[in-house]
């Protein structure tokens, strides 16, 4: 596991850094995550993950960076390495409406695709927006570019659609949903995000979730799904 270990330190110093430099400024907020994950499809073995999430709002503008990344070693052989980070700024032009701009960087050294990167500019609507209910919606165009592991690679035009559902069932638990589709000529990435969070104590949380990542064209010899289960442990700050 001393993969995971190499791979999870530097994103937990970048979190406390953050945290330390957003501490009593209300505009930030962000969140750091460390866990227990089984994979399966293009590798099959126990690993760790680790991410962070920070946002920052000011006026009708909000900024949001993440990143998170997968590791795994068995008998001094890697056996998944994954990484994605995410960039993504939103601007409301009114209660319900909104424009989003969002940049996606994803690299796995053990699937058909060994990086996807993709621009991507939209509209999105809250459809639900309570206190225990939130739905966002959102359509956009954009471009892809992807390095295939057959050493090929693909540039193309993209169409994006994207559903997040948040329900708020109790104090202190909540259940999310994210489904989020990009299509283009080539290739169909679907990504589907399923999470269930308690609060433990103060702001630490514990978080369950299923991700499915799922490419409709692959190599030869490449699972066209991954499945992602974990089980973390998360810090809000």
């Amino acid at each position: 596991m001393r993969l995971a270990v190499w791979i999870m330190a530097p994103l937990a110093l970048a979190a406390a850094q953050v945290a330390g430099a957003a501490e009593g400024e209300g505009p930030w907020e962000g969140t750091a995550t460390l866990g227990y994950l089984a994979t399966s499809g293009n590798s099959d073995s126990l690993s760790v993950n680790a991410g962070a999430e920070v946002s920052y709002t000011t006026g009708r503008w909000q900024h949001l960076a993440e990143v998170s990344a997968i590791g795994a070693q068995q008998e001094e052989e890697t056996t998944a390495e994954a990484y994605k980070a995410v960039w993504r700024s939103e601007y409301s032009f009114s209660e319900t409406d909104y424009l989003f701009g969002r940049l996606r960087w994803q690299k796995d050294k053990f699937s058909g695709y060994d990086q996807q990167i993709t621009e991507s500019l939209g509209y999105g609507r809250r459809l639900l927006d309570s206190d225990r209910h939130t739905l966002n919606a959102e359509v956009g165009i954009g471009a892809r570019q992807s390095d295939l592991r057959d050493g090929s690679s693909e540039e193309e035009v993209i169409l994006r659609g994207a559903l997040d559902y948040t329900w708020q069932f109790s104090e202190t638990a909540q259940f999310a949903q994210y489904f989020g589709v990009e299509s283009g000529s080539e290739n169909t990435f679907i990504e589907s995000v399923s999470e269930l969070k308690a609060t433990l104590v103060g702001e630490l949380a514990l978080v369950a979730s299923y991700t499915i990542r799922r490419n409709t064209t692959v190599p030869a010899g490449s699972e066209k799904t991954d499945t992602f289960t974990a089980l973390s442990l998360e810090y809000a700050f």
